[in-house]
């Protein structure tokens, strides 16, 4: 099931007018899962770690602002903002301590809040995500000149990149149909503020254990990057995938037992 396939009514929540669309389910002692999800995308890319978390613990998602069956209002979109909304939504639930699983651009807020709210963020999961955006030669080529083309061909350009070499062509345009459905000035004013952020030199600052799930062929953020992370951030563990950029979907299960068995160490 892709994200375009899912119709499974949320809860809302408003943010000074901005109505947000969440999920919640599950329950126990357990320290709750917050799931976020990255650029273009919604909360259904974490169907099968939603589904598998919620039988033992509390686990949330949310479509953030400008996303999915959020709103999507004008202005300017930025990590740190992003970031308030999630932990707005948190306050809101009445969760205390919490778990952030980010990808990609959700990994970028789940940082923010792990440097913001370190005495709630028990453990943090990175999934596909950078703590610096740092470009080669020729992938900054790719993106000055994809930024020159028509807006659905500038999503299609980007979302293509993201699959392993061989992932079925038909899924991968029904992800790139979806993100296309997301506004223009949602797009290109959180891809702005992707390339804007930098938390490499905080990152030793997070005492939390990490887990880093990464896709060997992502050609979005190479492997070598979040090597960077790892170099940096003291309790940092890597766990590397035969996946691309987009591992939540691209082999489900294998990014959820990586957190499994992460969490097994609580």
């Amino acid at each position: 099931m892709t994200d375009a396939d899912s119709t499974t009514q949320p809860s809302r929540f408003d943010v000074d007018g901005v109505s947000i669309a969440y999920e919640e389910a599950g329950a126990g002692e357990r320290t709750p899962l917050v799931f976020i999800h990255g650029w273009t995308a919604n909360r259904h890319r974490w169907d099968h770690q939603f589904e598998h978390f919620a039988r033992t613990r509390r686990v949330l998602r949310l479509d953030l602002r400008g996303h999915g069956e959020s709103d999507k209002p004008a202005g300017q979109y930025s990590i740190d903002g992003l970031a308030d909304d999630v932990r707005r939504l948190l306050d809101a639930r009445g969760v205390g301590r919490f778990i952030p699983v980010g990808h990609s651009m959700g990994g970028m807020i789940a940082q923010k809040l792990a440097l913001a709210e370190p005495d709630r963020v028990e453990r943090m999961v990175l999934v596909g995500t950078v703590s610096r955006m740092v470009y080669s030669r020729s992938r900054g080529a790719v993106i000055a000149a994809s930024k020159l083309v028509p807006y659905n061909s500038f999503v299609a350009i980007n979302i293509q990149r993201a699959f392993k070499p061989g992932y079925p062509k038909e899924l991968i345009r029904q992800y790139v149909a979806a993100s296309q459905a997301t506004p223009r000035h949602v797009v290109m004013s959180c891809y702005d503020a992707m390339r804007d952020f930098d938390v490499l030199d905080q990152v030793g600052d997070i005492r939390a254990p990490v887990l880093i799930v990464h896709g060997r062929h992502d050609i979005q953020f190479p492997p070598a990057q979040v090597q960077r992370i790892a170099a940096n951030c003291p309790n940092a563990t890597v766990k590397l995938l035969d996946t691309g950029h987009e591992c939540p979907v691209e082999d489900p299960q294998a990014v959820t037992d990586a957190i499994e068995a992460f969490l097994g160490e609580e």
